[in-house]
This record gives structure tokens, C-alpha cells and sequence, in this order.
């Protein structure tokens, strides 16, 4: 830098002025951001002390970690385009993922079915999320969360969000549930193979196998109950389904549709609404709404309770209704009609 200057210098004294301080702008953010950062670093140790962390934990968590670019990247840039419902849908149900779900419904009966006895969460809706969130454990992220965390936490984009969500995932550290260098997630901190946010594991994660460790990297078991354990906290409906495919006359008024309208089967059925093979809905006592996930009248999905909770999950359409069709076809009901 040094010699960079004394050059600009060489020109006129009206030149010399301007380049000076072109160099000093261009120079300063370097140095700025790092002592800013430094400054953050101290402020949040606080903070994290005064929530009753150990300066230990605190102290290895956050040593030499920086900002990284890649991770601001991420956040901020979008795709360059969107795929539609079916190319969603073929790639998050793909035959190799529905196959694979059906291996690992027959390996966990026992775990499944002592989880579905005290949390009422059917054992293909466990297994459909975890197919879907971590490819069954096999895709959980190899980024670590402290860096990301901390890189989110710094950014002026939501840091309050990342800040406490950082706070909590020291607050897991400290309890024992995993080691610094085995925490590892998804760019903005979700962990695991159930993909858990750390304030979400702090509400909601169980040890499944007693233990003594929530661990939903390495145990299934702990995977497992955790995402029963918050599809039930949810509100979960025993015995229900998630929803069904279905036809909507020619003439449907789009206002009935969303999840804000909840009607009965024999309203929608009053409204022209069938069932994807052109039958009536069948006679039962249950409310669901009409979600559409495309712009037209295909697909069409009558949703029922369930699928609220699943939305809680993840608050998106394509998501929520892959996952219920995955678990469906975990369990042999046939693939949907286009």
C-alpha cells in the first residue's frame, strides 16, 4: 500500500489530492470491517455470558472465526429461475427416494412404531420428512454452523434472527449434545437430519434413546422422535391424512381457495369437487381447504389438518405437499395424476 501511494503522488498536486483519497476509500473497508467485526465478536461474548454459557465454550466457538463471503452469497442471491410444481415434485419423489423410504419404513419398525404409540405421527409421514430434509441422513449439510451462524449474525440482513439463533446454538454445545467440530448443517444453521434450526432443537428435540444426548446428526432415534416430537407439539391429528388429489369444476371460484377457507367434504362436494378419479369425497367428518400450487386449476389438493402442521415444517406449498405425497408413496398409494 505503502507504494502504491508515494506512485499516485507523482501526479499533480490537484491530481495527487484526489487519488490520495481514492486509495485511502478503497483501502479503509478492509480494515474497518475487520476492527467492526472484532468489536461485534466482544459485544456478543457478552451477550452469550450473560445468558449463562460458558466462557469455554464461548471462547473455542468463536476463535479465529470469521465472516465468510459465501455464506452472505447464499443469503442473498436467488435462483435465476423456478422450477414449477412437477419439476419440484420429481425431484424431491424421485423412485430412487420413494425405494429407499420403504427400506428404511421396514429397518425402523420397531423405533417408528414406539414413536407413532406416544406421539400419534405416522410412521411414513416420519419417514417422508427425513427423506425429504436429509436424503435419510445421508445429505445433512457440511457447513459449520458456528461460521455460518456467525457470518448471518454479523450481516446487516437479519441479524437479530441469526444472532439468537447463534446464541442457541451455543447453548447446545455447552449442554453436551454434539462437539464444536461435529456440528455441521445447511449454510443458514439447520442442522441434522431433520434439519432442525437451533431454536427449534432447543423446543423441541428429545433423546430418543436415553442417552443422555439430543443427538439428531448420528441418531436416528433422536432424529426421529424430534420431528415427532414437533409434528404432535403442532397440533397433530391422530389417524388423519394429509389431503388428497382432486378435480374442481370448470367454474370453481378461486376465492374458496387457500387454506384460510375451511369447509366441510360435503361443502366441497356441494361446490362441484371430486376426487382425482371423478368420484364423490368420501362421507367422513373432516374440514380441509383447496390449495392449488400452480396458476390454473392443476393440480388441485384438498388439504386437511395435517397439512397445516406440515406447513409449519416448512411454509411452502411445493414442500409440504411433496412430503405428503412421498409418504404416500412409501406406502404403495400410486403417484399423482397430471
Amino acid at each position: 500500500m505503502p507504494a502504491l501511494i508515494c506512485l499516485i503522488m507523482i501526479y499533480s498536486t490537484k491530481y495527487s489530492i484526489y487519488f490520495f483519497i481514492l486509495a485511502t476509500v478503497f483501502f479503509m473497508p478492509v480494515y474497518s470491517q475487520d476492527a467492526d467485526f472484532d468489536v461485534w465478536i466482544k459485544e456478543f461474548t457478552k451477550e452469550a455470558v450473560s445468558e449463562g454459557i460458558s466462557e469455554d465454550i464461548i471462547s473455542q466457538s468463536l476463535k479465529g472465526v470469521e465472516p465468510i463471503s459465501r455464506i452472505i452469497e447464499l443469503d442473498r442471491n436467488q435462483p435465476e429461475f423456478k422450477l414449477n410444481f412437477w419439476d419440484y415434485l420429481s425431484r424431491v419423489v424421485s423412485q430412487q427416494r420413494i425405494d429407499q423410504g420403504r427400506s428404511k419404513l421396514l429397518e425402523n419398525q420397531d423405533l417408528l412404531e414406539d414413536i407413532y404409540s406416544r406421539y400419534g405421527i405416522a410412521p411414513h409421514i416420519l419417514v417422508a420428512a427425513w427423506g425429504i430434509e436429509s436424503n435419510y441422513g445421508n445429505t445433512q449439510g457440511s457447513h459449520s454452523v458456528i461460521e455460518s451462524l456467525v457470518t448471518l449474525a454479523y450481516d446487516t440482513r437479519r441479524p437479530s434472527f441469526f444472532r439468537s439463533e447463534l446464541i442457541n446454538a451455543l447453548k447446545i454445545l455447552d449442554e453436551g449434545h454434539i462437539a464444536l467440530e461435529d456440528m455441521k448443517g445447511s449454510w443458514a444453521g439447520a442442522m441434522g437430519q431433520v434439519q432442525f434450526m437451533p431454536s427449534t432443537f432447543i423446543s423441541y428435540a428429545k433423546d430418543g434413546d436415553c442417552d443422555g444426548k439430543k443427538d439428531i446428526w448420528n441418531n436416528t432415534a433422536d432424529a426421529l422422535e424430534s420431528a415427532a416430537n414437533f409434528m404432535s407439539s403442532q397440533g397433530w391429528m391422530r389417524g388423519i391424512i394429509w389431503g388428497r388429489q382432486v378435480m374442481l369444476p370448470i367454474d370453481f371460484d378461486r376465492s374458496f381457495e387457500g387454506l384460510e377457507i375451511n369447509m366441510s367434504l360435503d361443502e366441497w362436494s356441494m361446490l362441484g369437487v371430486l376426487d382425482i378419479f371423478g368420484n364423490e369425497l368420501p362421507k367422513i367428518n373432516i374440514r380441509g381447504s383447496i390449495v392449488v400450487p400452480e396458476e390454473g386449476l392443476e393440480p388441485s389438493f384438498l388439504v386437511y389438518e395435517n397439512y397445516r402442521d406440515i406447513m409449519m415444517w416448512n411454509r411452502s406449498h411445493y414442500f409440504s405437499i411433496s412430503l405428503g405425497h412421498l409418504s404416500d408413496r412409501i406406502i404403495g398409494l400410486p403417484e399423482l395424476v397430471r
